[in-house]
């Protein structure tokens, strides 16, 4: 077949079911997706069915993947963040992060590899992937814990590292590659300065504004990002500093604005969809011959990562004061290798710095270390139940630090009876209300306009999605007595869902047992959320009807004050 009679529309279709199909044995084996996109392209390649001819078309869509990837992690660069890092956050990081390359360097040395690919696979091992990580955390509801909060601070300095290692490949690229654009070296540094120029004003006048206008309307929102993360990669490209460089700082661009966790979990599910295509095409790309040469590298590589990384974090946090136990729950999260470690080793194939076996090297030690840390961290209260008695020298006598961390941020916690979604008239007659009988409010909407009036009459308030199914985790739940959705109920069509019912649902599965109170238009409508786990209904046209008819205080019969009926 040629392309012109179908045959890469039939040929995408087959790919996407194969790694939905695959997608389902992982998700029953309580595999991340990472795996089951590999594997697919493992199945599809030349080692195996040898299904794959549409390569270029694959390849677009992975690099539209990988720009969205990169604009995400600029997106959580807010430069004010670095100042809330605490010092176990930086210490766990860097220190992990320099043992990881510098003993892997070495290692690789003694397994025969040339200098430049050591470095490049030393460096490969030192990312772990926030995507997995936040992912499993949150189903075992230990996000807030003290571990997974360290874990979360740790993570973010490797996401730094990520960006140096991404700019630092970039740079390289400078030098050894022509640009599209045809600038010398001169002049691309040039327009390097001319971007990160632009960028720096539109921060300073532009981003704020023209994001609160947009964020008005959800579906624009997602169109706007999505378009800003290509156009800023595919400038990176044309002046040679790569697409990865250049979503990167589309992220940066836009950090600091008030609406840019709406914009990560409005782009999270299509950058997932975009990656599967990265992944599928690594896979197919892979010589299954060739893998099976470098078995005994990536055993050794592994276990390295699998067990020298968690004790390196667990020797810091020890030493700093923490109790071996949150050491080791918090050191088992970085027991594997993330998406970037393989798109670090692709950038660097792109680049002549290595070659396929040294990807695929890579790649192989990212199947063993993800699906291995994805159960030691599933499991991870019953290992180290096993492994305590063997853990003695990693605690202090008394962990001092531990103690003082965790009143600090039982003391820094704000505490709410209600969190009210959903900041219209409505909800701030509510709010008013709740207010005059002394109850805390925490406030959150989707429009920054209602959120920076909020705020400026002195109450918390959020940004917020109701539709987003993360969210719910991330609030502060814990005392809350009660959810009020007073958001005001739109109709439904077949191209949008109700986000009442999606928030009903986000908050039974992140845990929440308090009450939920729901703003509904009619009776069904009450029925239905009373079934999906409402607690109450709040009908504003009915209620105030039978309130107003209290106020009136009229008889229940006629009759009694001569009205003929």
């Amino acid at each position: 077949m040629t392309e012109g009679d179908g045959s890469v529309f039939y040929e995408l279709a087959l790919v996407l079911a194969l790694a939905a199909g695959v997608g389902v044995i992982g998700l029953l084996l309580r595999q991340p997706l990472i795996v089951a996109y590999i594997a697919t392209g493992l199945i599809v390649g030349a080692g195996a069915l040898h299904i794959v001819s549409s390569a270029p078309h694959i390849d677009v869509l992975a690099e539209i993947g990988i720009s969205v990837l990169l604009f995400l992690v600029g997106l959580k660069l807010d430069l004010k963040i670095i100042r809330t890092l605490g010092a176990v956050a930086l210490a766990t990081g860097l220190g992990q992060v320099l043992f990881t390359s510098v003993v892997g360097f070495f290692l690789c040395l003694a397994l025969g590899f040339g200098t430049v690919t050591s470095l490049y696979i030393a460096v490969a091992l030192t990312f772990s992937s926030t995507i997995i990580i936040v992912k499993l955390l949150s189903d075992k509801r230990e996000l807030d814990s003290l571990h997974g909060r360290i874990a979360l601070g740790f993570l973010i300095v490797q996401d730094i590292a990520v960006v140096v290692a991404m700019v630092v490949l970039s740079a390289y690229g400078v030098g050894t590659s022509k640009s599209p654009s045809g600038l010398g070296v001169v002049g691309l540094l040039g327009s390097g300065i001319a971007m990160l120029a632009f960028v720096a004003l539109f921060i300073r006048f532009a981003a704020e504004p023209l994001l609160r206008l947009i964020a008005r309307t959800p579906e624009l929102l997602v169109s706007f990002a999505l378009a800003w993360a290509v156009l800023f990669a595919a400038a990176g490209d044309w002046l040679g500093f790569g697409k990865e460089l250049g979503g990167l700082l589309a992220g940066v661009s836009l950090a600091s604005t008030s609406v840019r966790e709406a914009v990560a979990t409005r782009l999270t599910s299509l950058r997932d969809f975009l990656l599967l295509f990265f992944f599928v095409g690594l896979g197919a790309r892979l010589d299954l011959s060739d893998l099976g040469a470098q078995i005994g590298a990536a055993i050794i590589l592994s276990t390295f990562v699998l067990i020298g990384n968690p004790l390196i974090v667990m020797a810091i946090m020890g030493y700093m004061g923490y109790r071996k136990r949150t050491g080791f729950l918090a050191g088992l999260t970085v027991a594997q290798i993330s998406e970037f470690s393989l798109i670090f080793m692709a950038m660097g194939l792109s680049l002549g710095h290595v070659d396929r076996e040294s990807l695929g090297l890579v790649t192989l030690i990212g199947l063993v270390t993800i699906t291995l840390s994805t159960y030691m961290i599933l499991y991870s209260h019953t290992l180290y139940r096993f492994c305590e008695s063997y853990l003695g020298w990693f605690e202090r006598a008394v962990p001092q630090r531990e103690h003082a961390f965790e009143s600090s941020v039982e003391n820094e916690r704000q505490r709410y009876d209600v969190v009210l979604f959903g900041l219209g008239r409505y909800g701030r007659a509510m709010a008013r209300a709740l207010q005059g009988r002394g109850v805390s409010i925490l406030g959150i909407d989707f429009d920054p306009e209602a959120v920076e009036h909020w705020r400026k009459l002195g109450m918390p308030a959020l940004y917020g999605d109701a539709e987003d199914p993360e969210f719910p985790a991330s609030l502060p739940l814990k005392d809350v007595k009660w959810v009020v959705n007073a958001i005001h109920p739109i109709a439904q069509g077949v191209t949008h869902d109700d986000p009442r019912l999606a928030l009903t649902d986000a908050l039974r599965q992140a845990g929440y047992r308090g009450r939920i109170a729901v703003r509904v238009n009619s009776g069904e409508e009450g029925e239905q959320f009373l079934k999906a786990g409402a607690d109450i209904v709040l009908s504003p046209f009915i209620d105030a009807a039978e309130r107003a008819v209290e106020l009136l205080e009229i008889p229940e019969s006629a009759k009694d004050c001569g009205v003929k009926p």
